[in-house]
């Protein structure tokens, strides 16, 4: 009985942040105070989650982006490239933020004189990109329910109204994002909301010229 309890307790864990993943849309609070144990049982308890939460959220950012939506135009894609280029794209995308992004975090919260491990950076960076990837799921689907394949051509039905539509959709994801990151550090180091956002400022220049770098030789093609 006793060599089964680790196991079951592990279990244990793995459902507690699986769970978490799903309530930090609503009482984000509880889950950053959460990540302050930093023990190798819960940082691995919630490796799956944050690994999948960042997987999305690159391949969203990835769709987000301007070139992606003219992939369509040169005659050596199709749908299926797309779909394999978007996916390889955003998880090399997803692979370079959290590892660069949350060294990164991780420079900016020991500057302003926070504590915490680089594991805990990027596990702080990953969660609060869980509006990015719900946009994945929300959106994506519903846009290529409506305009199909017109959302990878330039000039496609999707211009215009219904562009803006998604796109400032898109950008209402990705600052719900931002509010994350800057009350988790505030959560997380104890911090007020003010200190937590100049941490974070230097994060988020870097990771808009990091984006700009990986997607702009698309549209280059």
């Amino acid at each position: 009985m006793s060599a089964e309890a680790p196991p079951a307790a592990a279990v244990s864990r793995e459902r507690q942040w699986w769970l978490r993943t799903l309530a930090i849309f609503q009482s984000p609070r509880p889950v950053f105070r959460a990540l302050r144990d930093d023990s190798d049982e819960e940082a691995a308890a919630r490796s799956e989650p944050v690994l999948a939460i960042v997987f999305l959220a690159g391949i969203a950012g990835v769709l987000s982006a301007r070139e992606t939506g003219r992939l369509l135009d040169y005659w050596e894609f199709d749908a299926v490239l797309v779909a394999v280029v978007t996916f390889l794209a955003g998880g090399f995308y997803a692979f370079v933020t959290y590892w660069l992004g949350g060294a990164l975090l991780h420079f900016g919260i020991r500057a302003a004189g926070g504590e915490g491990s680089y594991r805990r950076s990027r596990h702080l960076l990953g969660f609060s990109a869980a509006p990015l990837a719900l946009s994945l799921l929300l959106l994506w689907p519903v846009r290529l329910a409506v305009y199909g394949g017109d959302s990878f051509h330039q000039g496609g039905a999707d211009e215009g109204v219904g562009y803006w539509v998604f796109t400032g959709l898109s950008i209402a994801f990705a600052v719900w994002a931002g509010v994350l990151l800057v009350l988790g550090v505030g959560v997380v180091q104890r911090w007020t909301i003010g200190r937590a956002a100049v941490s974070v400022a230097l994060i988020a220049l870097t990771l808009a010229i990091i984006t700009t770098a990986l997607l702009i030789p698309l549209s280059t093609r």
